[in-house]
């Protein structure tokens, strides 16, 4: 196939959006992109606030399963800002108790033994219940989990009696940290998928963060090799509506009037952003567009606080059953170039930084109250840390529909990157591959739609 004149129009500058102009323009494609916000990089976006400080739109972990995303960091040559942390989970609970999973460098699954006999929390009883409850997965497999998405995690749990105090101290926090919903509402494959992958993997749970900003070392580099290969780069620019003639996308209308066209059309739009410039015609034209108005994005709030002494020592992330705090980390030592306050050198304090979930009734909150029962969560955990400590700035960004909700019984709506109708193509977390929505996600779905768009082109 000849590129040499094929176009490709992305919709959306989002992480995805951004890899697969990245992979269409190495291709020779002629690519643009537009973006409705100012900024780039979706869910994965960061900027700088008036004080000159680093704000990002949630607490961005790096898991080591996210092969995808590292080999994209190689080519662009930013894998080094991946500061990899030691392979452990930590949970923080009030009175200022705490437990960790910790693992061996063994073979799976020999590597999970320590988190299994000597985590400190659970005792020993409830930790061969909870591996029990694992043998179905660890015979089966990946092909167990899509057995299982018609429960929520919290009915599978009741069913295999595993106990409820390992469902609130272990696995509502890690449902939050995932998804942002509690296990009464996440669908039993997500974490059954998450779980088969840590128990068959050994470095898949180990976990990482940027040196400094995605901005910097995604999003920017990204736009740079593109756009140094021709492709164009349209921000402040809202899509009203595809242009559908019954057979195939003929164009994308702008909220401005104007009118683009392309040889294909690449949205990379989350999902309910997806549904809105769908046409009324698209919908009804095929089930497959017709089932993705019941993808919800999930509400999402994440707080950063700075205090004026150290609280949290952790060089790792943190998760917490308590409070509304589940996943977290103290910035000041996970994130070197985040050492700062309002652009000033920040050392030896904390930077927190909180996913704050579930948000659908808080984020109806105002910022003073979020704010304020974010720092009551902390000083339960830290309760002697904390003593005397002042918060000494606050940010807080509310994102009312996020990653899409992967209830029960939703993973059938899930699209594929190649849509029946020949010239549209979709990446985006919420459309199906091995990484649900998150940033490995959003790279392997990139890397199905431009497989997708390239083989459409060989067929022409």
């Amino acid at each position: 196939m000849s590129t040499e004149k094929k176009s490709v129009l992305i919709l959306g500058g989002g992480l995805a959006g951004l890899t697969a102009a990245k992979r269409l323009t190495d291709r020779g494609f002629q690519v643009k992109v537009l973006e409705k916000r100012e900024i780039y990089g979706g869910k994965v976006s960061s900027w700088k606030d008036d004080e000159g400080d680093w704000i990002e739109s949630g607490t961005h972990c790096f898991f080591g399963a996210y092969d995808v995303l590292y080999d994209l960091m190689k080519e662009i040559k930013t894998y080094h800002a991946v500061l990899w942390k030691e392979h452990q989970l930590t949970y923080t609970l009030e009175g200022g108790k705490r437990f960790t999973f910790n693992t061996w460098d063994m073979p799976s699954p020999l590597h999970l033994l320590p988190a299994i006999v000597k985590n400190g929390y659970f005792t020993f009883g409830e930790m061969a219940f909870f591996s029990r409850s694992l043998i179905p997965l660890a015979l089966k497999q990946a092909a167990y989990p899509p057995t299982q998405d018609h429960l929520t995690f919290a009915e599978w749990a009741e069913q295999k009696k595993f106990g409820r105090r390992l469902m609130d101290k272990m696995f509502r926090p890690m449902a939050l940290a995932l998804k942002f919903i509690p296990p009464e509402e996440i669908s039993a494959k997500i974490i059954l998928d998450v779980t088969e992958t840590f128990y068959r993997v050994p470095d898949s749970s180990c976990m990482g963060f940027l040196k400094g900003a995605p901005q910097e070392y995604l999003h920017q580099p990204l736009l740079d090799h593109s756009a140094s290969r021709g492709a164009v780069f349209k921000n402040r620019t809202a899509v009203d509506e595809l242009l559908f003639d019954g057979g195939e996308i003929k164009g994308v209308q702008l909220r401005n009037g104007e009118i683009l066209t392309a040889d294909y059309y690449l949205s990379a739009l989350p999902v309910h952003d997806l549904n809105k410039i769908l046409p009324a015609g698209l919908k009804s034209h095929d089930r497959f567009f017709g089932g993705l108005s019941n993808l919800e994005g999930v509400p999402v709030i994440s707080v950063q606080l700075w205090y004026d002494r150290e609280i949290a020592s952790d060089d790792n992330v943190l998760f917490s059953p308590d409070g509304i705090i589940p996943v977290y980390a103290n910035l000041a030592r996970t994130t070197p170039e985040y050492r700062t306050l309002r652009g000033e050198p920040f050392s030896g304090k904390t930077r927190f930084e909180f996913c704050v979930a579930p948000a659908r009734e808080l984020i109806k909150l105002s910022r003073e109250e979020i704010i304020r029962q974010v720092d009551l969560s902390v000083r339960a955990c830290y309760p002697a840390e904390t003593r005397g400590a002042k918060v000494l700035k606050s940010t807080l960004v509310k994102i009312p529909h996020s990653v899409y909700a992967p209830l029960p019984n939703m993973e059938q709506y899930r699209p594929t990157q190649r849509t029946p109708v020949r010239n549209l193509f979709l990446a985006g977390g919420f459309s199906r591959q091995l990484y649900y929505d998150s940033m490995g996600g959003a790279v392997m779905s990139a890397n199905l739609a431009v497989d997708g768009i390239l083989r459409a082109g060989e067929m022409e």
